[in-house]
């Protein structure tokens, strides 16, 4: 196979993302916690601290209080409603952040992303605190408010962190919730999913047994496998850039496969990990401040931008990394929807490593021309379109988990992100099946019509019952989503 054109000189990954082989071991607190390297993936570099420095001790106190089950097994300020003032005795330690650097003198990002992810659990409770109490006395009634006005002594530090870190001050996906939310109960077992254990939660979460626990440690245990997915995506990358050899590009969509296929299986357990009938108690804290009912004019952050209301988006899986990799990579276009500025909108509470790199692998995309040059090669293009189908079946499985864990559960209308709850999933689902149906139309069908030998049986074998299966699902989901907005008025 004669060698790609090399096709650009900008900077190779290596200068872009130094850390990109390290032995996280060796990496500095003065780094993102998120900096990715292609032994930890999308994980943080290092397990997140269980306890903050001494001098966010008060904070630490209400902490352990908080939970509607406490660590001790007894019921906690969430449990009677009652955190609400507890957090008005906290003192404002927003100068204490600064204060938290590394032996030579950098800020120490490390702490203070744990401080964060500690502050973002305050924040969420205060303000959900009475959307909690109204949906335990009456689930059926909604959630009715939320607390408009977050106090100083929460807002000032939470947003002090966040903008170190450059991430909006909220409870997000990587930073607070869930992937610097866990820890190992023997350090020595590793990343195996019954050693994983949560440093935070708002209700049963610090019971590992818990469907609190199961829905985020769920999470945890799918992105331990992202490694090959981040080294896979460069060796596509950097071997079409550097004019290699194919061969090393269809390597490069194998690894991502085999990732892919360890991902998906981790993603299945869901159903046992964390029960349907389960989710709805534990999401009311993790609902966001824009596009809610429960707050319409947004929330006060007291001391923070003269005062003025802020809207921030909540937590949501939508958040991860994975599949926006992938979406890149691929150059999977999206419609030009409003939900697809949804889409856009998520990138921003992503850590900046990953929005670094995410960006980095849309552009190189985009340039290299992927799409194209898999599309000229009939075993490149079977990987491509092996790999677009991880990405169906990942956002099917999601669609699933939406339907069986909320839509048929709650009238509520929107997804703890904001997104409208029954549309949004759909819009980048159809625009997947939509590509593979494209790809597999103009280039494989005219193959498999002229009986050539470069699409044979054994190929023909793998890729027609996937192509089947796209097309069957793609009706059933119009089906579905005609359904779902029909009966509730959509």
């Amino acid at each position: 196979m004669s060698p790609a054109k090399v096709i650009s000189d900008s900077p190779p990954t290596l200068e872009l993302f130094p850390h990109i082989h390290d032995d996280p071991s060796t990496l500095s607190h003065s780094l993102d916690p998120f900096t990715i390297t292609t032994s930890t993936g999308f994980l943080p570099y290092l397990t997140s601290p269980t306890t903050l420095p001494h001098a966010f001790k008060p904070l630490m106190s209400l902490l352990d209080r908080l939970p509607v089950v406490k660590q001790n097994g007894s019921p906690g300020l969430l449990a009677t409603y009652e955190l609400g003032p507890a957090v008005l005795e906290l003192p404002d330690l927003t100068d204490e952040v600064d204060k938290l650097v590394t032996p030579d003198g950098k800020l120490d990002l490390y702490n203070i992303m744990a401080v964060f992810r500690d502050y973002s659990f305050v924040a969420s409770s205060y303000l959900l605190e009475p959307c909690w109490e109204n949906w335990c006395k009456n689930p059926d009634g909604g959630y009715g408010l939320g607390r408009e006005l977050l106090p100083k002594a929460v807002a000032r530090p939470l947003y002090r962190c966040a903008k170190i870190l450059d991430i909006p001050p909220f409870m997000s996906y990587a930073a607070s919730y869930a992937l610097f939310n866990y820890t190992l109960e023997d350090s020595s077992k590793g990343l195996v999913y019954s050693n994983l254990r949560l440093v935070r939660g708002f209700e049963r979460g610090l019971d590992p047994r818990s469907s609190e626990a199961g829905f985020i440690l769920t999470h945890i245990d799918m992105v331990k496998d992202t490694p090959g997915l981040i080294s896979g995506a460069l060796q596509v990358i950097d071997t079409i850039q550097q004019g290699g050899p194919r061969s090393t590009v269809n390597d490069g969509f194998r690894e991502i496969l085999a990732s892919m296929e360890k991902i998906e299986a981790g993603m299945e357990d869901m159903w046992a990990n964390s029960k349907p009938s389960e989710y709805l108690s534990f999401r009311v804290f993790i609902f966001g401040i824009t596009s809610q009912s429960m707050f319409p004019n947004g929330v006060i952050y007291d001391g923070v931008e003269n005062n003025h209301p802020l809207h921030f988006r909540g937590e949501s899986g939508a958040n991860d990394s994975i599949i926006p990799l992938l979406d890149h990579l691929l150059q999977i276009p999206m419609p030009n929807t409003p939900l697809t500025k949804i889409l856009h909108e998520f990138r921003a509470y992503r850590p900046l490593p990953h929005r670094t790199f995410l960006a980095h692998i849309r552009t190189k995309a985009e340039e290299l021309g992927v799409r194209d040059f898999a599309l000229k090669d009939t075993e490149t293009v079977i990987l491509f379109l092996r790999t677009l189908n991880h990405v169906r079946s990942f956002r099917w499985r999601h669609w699933l988990f939406a339907r069986e864990y909320i839509i048929r559960r709650t009238p509520h209308p929107t997804a703890t992100g904001g997104s409208p709850i029954v549309t949004w999933l759909p819009n980048q689902l159809s625009a997947v099946m939509d590509m593979m149906i494209s790809i597999y139309d103009e280039v494989l069908a005219p193959l498999k019509a002229q009986g050539t030998g470069d699409y044979d049986g054994s190929r023909q074998k793998l890729v027609e019952p996937m192509m089947e299966l796209v097309r069957d699902q793609k009706e059933k989901l119009a089906k579905e989503v005609e359904k779902w907005c029909k009966e509730r008025g959509v």
